[in-house]
Order: structure tokens, then sequence, then C-alpha cells
């Protein structure tokens, strides 16, 4: 569905990131490490001023949300999945379907509602959380689709003071205000070790949410549409502190908050 003509320039900058990236080896060379990383072989831009303020209002933002639906928590423990607290669901009522209404129009439809359920929201969410804590437009453009903000972000990562930026699961443990990323199964990115470039997202079903808080190998993160609700999930990182893929949250990219 195209809702967006302002990505039509994204998507040039994006093809000729594909371009370079086709000109260099099939697989990306081996870097000694540099400030701020590299995507593909191609240096990450130099990061912003930090701005703690504005990434705490980011997470204030979406645990206010979380409050706002009644706490649901889902817990991946060993592969099994739990909803220890069930909160509110988007089609409960009036309050909760008009909320998540606010969240749709954040990326140009108001016509839709909490009781339209087999429209997966949880894109318009981390839009309208974005939105609500006054990030920048041009930092963090709301969109109806995953893949399409994550082809954005990827796209402009080596432009300097880029609030977002991508990293592998491998590589780097997420921290709160982090955005983490997994595909929707089925569906499969096309990943060239670990490393996805922005061209090859286009239409893949998606899902992120917004790290909160993280204590030890202990990770929590909430997200809209999970489980019907605005959800506090938490999970347990590997012993390096990476993201581990489960059944249902194949995680295959992290969007560091660099604020």
């Amino acid at each position: 569905m195209r809702i967006f003509s302002p990505f039509a320039p994204v998507k040039a900058v994006a093809a000729a990131l594909l371009a370079l990236f086709m000109a260099s080896c099939a697989a990306p060379p081996v870097l000694p490490p540099v400030s701020g990383g590299s995507w593909l072989g191609h240096p990450i831009g130099t990061p912003p001023l930090p701005n703690p303020r504005l990434k705490q209002a980011i997470i204030h933002q979406a645990e206010q949300e979380w409050r706002f639906f009644g706490r649901q928590e889902v817990v991946f423990a060993g592969g099994i999945e739990s909803i220890p607290l069930v909160g509110d669901w988007e089609d409960d009522g009036p309050r909760q379907s008009e909320r998540v209404n606010a969240y749709w129009r954040a990326v140009g439809h108001p016509e839709l509602t909490g009781m339209d359920c087999q429209k997966p929201w949880s894109a318009a969410f981390i839009g309208w959380v974005m939105q609500e804590a006054n990030v920048p437009m041009d930092q963090f453009r709301p969109t109806i689709a995953h893949w399409e903000y994550l082809a954005e972000l990827i796209a402009r990562a080596p432009e300097p003071g880029r609030y977002f930026v991508p990293r592998r699961i491998q590589d780097y443990s997420p921290e709160p205000g982090d955005l983490i990323c997994a595909s929707r199964p089925p569906f499969q990115p096309l990943l060239i070790d670990g490393y996805i470039d922005p061209m090859s997202l286009g239409g893949l079903k998606a899902h992120c949410d917004l790290v909160v808080h993280k204590q030890g190998r202990t990770l929590e993160a909430i997200g809209g549409n999970v489980r019907n609700s605005v959800s506090r999930v938490r999970l347990e990182l590997d012993p390096q502190g990476h993201l581990q893929p489960l059944s249902r949250r194949p995680w295959f990219l992290i969007m560091q908050n660099r604020l």
C-alpha cells in the first residue's frame, strides 16, 4: 500500500546506496572498529549531540501508553510465551478503540480504530510515540509499516547526526531507547552476514518494540498490537548480552538510539 509520497526521495537515496553496496564485494569486508561503526562496509555518520531528555521522553511515552492499556505483560522464556498479566485489548470499548485511532492518525489513516482488528497497528504505535515525544520528522517519519521507516533510517545512516542507526544482532547489546525488530513468520529478511540493505526491506512484514529497561540479561520492551494490546515484553539476552532469536520473534535488526 502506498501512503507516502514523501518517501520517494528516500527510495532514491536507498537506490544510490545500493549501487555503492553492489560495487563492493558480495560479503562486506571485515573493518577495524571505527567511531560510530559501519553498515555493509560504509561508515555510519557521526552521532548527534547527546539529548538524554529526548530519549527519556520517548521511553516515557511508551510506558504511559502501556499503563493506559492496563499494563499487559508478555514473557518469552526458553522458547515459551506466557502472559502473566492481561490488560485491555484494542476492541474492548470506545476508550481503547479511540486510542488506537490516535495511532492511526499519526500515519495518515484517521478512518481506522481499534475495532479494525485485522489491521496491524504496531508501526503506527511506534510512529505515534516518536511524534508525541517531539522527535523531529526528519529524524523519524511515522509510517504505516515498519519496513518503510527502517529503510529510511538505514539509507540515511551515513549522514552525520542521525538519531537512529542500524546495528547487527551479533555485534550489539540493545539499550533503553533502542528499537529491536523481528520479521513476522513466515516472512524472512534478506541478510548478508547479519547486514540488510534498505532496498531489500520493501514489503517485509516486521515488528519492532521499543526497549524501556535493561538489567543484567533481562530486557524489557514495549510494543503496540502485541497480543491485541500495548504490551511490555520481557525476554532474556544470551551470555554476551545479545538478542536470542525466538520462534515468535526472529530478531534481525536493532536500531540504536544514539541520543
